[in-house]
Parts: C-alpha cells; sequence; structure tokens
C-alpha cells in the first residue's frame, strides 16, 4: 500500500511528532466510518497533550484541503472534524498550551 507523504516540513518547517496523517491515510481506504473512527480514538487518547492534539487539527485541516475539489463526501467529513476539534482547542486550550495552538496553527 502506497501512502502519500505529509509535506509539512518541507512547506513551513514544522516538525511531525505523530502518525496522525499516515492514520488517516490509511483509513480513508476503508471509507468514511474508518475516518470517523481514526478521529475519536486519535482525540480520546491525545487530548491531554496539547502538541498532538494541534498536530491532529493541522491534519484534519490538510486532509480537508487535499479533498477539496476531488472528493466532496471527504472534504465535508475532514471540514466537520477540523472545526468541532478547533473549537474544542479554542475552548478547553489555556495559557501556553492555547499560546502554541495559536502560533503553531497560524
Amino acid at each position: 500500500m502506497v501512502l502519500e507523504n505529509w509535506t509539512i516540513e518541507e512547506q513551513t518547517g514544522y516538525k511531525v511528532k505523530t502518525t496522525f496523517y499516515t492514520d488517516f491515510s490509511i483509513a480513508e481506504r476503508y471509507g468514511v466510518d474508518a475516518i470517523r473512527s481514526t478521529f475519536e480514538q486519535s482525540f480520546e487518547e491525545w487530548n491531554d497533550n496539547c502538541e498532538y492534539v494541534t498536530e491532529l487539527c493541522m491534519v484534519l485541516n490538510w486532509k480537508m484541503f487535499r479533498w477539496f475539489e476531488n472528493n466532496d463526501e471527504l472534504f465535508n467529513l475532514y471540514k466537520e472534524l477540523y472545526t468541532r476539534l478547533d473549537r474544542w482547542c479554542i475552548e478547553n486550550l489555556k495559557g501556553d498550551d492555547l499560546e502554541y495552538y495559536y502560533k503553531t496553527t497560524d
């Protein structure tokens, strides 16, 4: 199985900390339910880690735009998940964690 690489480091210098991009790329091969499950499991496991939850949000954003012109169903799903997680981060991260989120996702 050949999976696309997340080129964020080449484009921005951000060093990837997780396997989230690959996890979602694999889930895409199994459909919407697998993507939702991957999101729920990732969020549940890592929502107490500011860096990881920030990267999860970044991955959802990249995936949303990856599918923007190619697949309305995946675009809308990633948009929904991104919007939900972005809102959660803004409402729940505090102090240095919220600053990290804003700085990293800017």
